[in-house]
């Protein structure tokens, strides 16, 4: 995983305080691989909230506050919920690839 422990630690923290503490938070996409270099921060994160107006500003809330924490580097993310009436197939290759961070607690 080409993350720092700062970086880990930044992403736990941000999306818990964000997206509360049920949160899970899993790494997918080229940083996973620790042999290629260079990729976007790909992150796929489960909440429990189903409200999707409160998704989107937590989304913003998030992507901003990570920035402050870990610097502006080009973070792609995918949020899954309960209930979503459309499933993009994205969302079950990422699942499927991704790597958890941590449990966020």
């Amino acid at each position: 995983m080409r993350l720092s422990e700062r970086e880990i630690e930044a992403i736990a923290t941000t999306a818990s305080e964000v997206f509360g503490a049920d949160a899970e938070v899993r790494l997918f996409g080229s940083r996973t691989d620790d042999d290629k270099r260079g990729g976007d921060i790909d992150l796929y994160i489960t909440v429990s909230e189903r409200d999707v107006e409160r998704l989107v500003r937590a989304e913003l809330s998030f992507l901003a506050r990570l920035k402050r924490c870990i610097g502006d580097q080009k973070i792609d993310l995918l949020i899954d919920y309960p209930g979503r009436k459309h499933r993009p197939a994205v969302l079950d290759v990422a699942r499927q690839t991704a790597v958890p961070l941590r449990a966020v607690s």
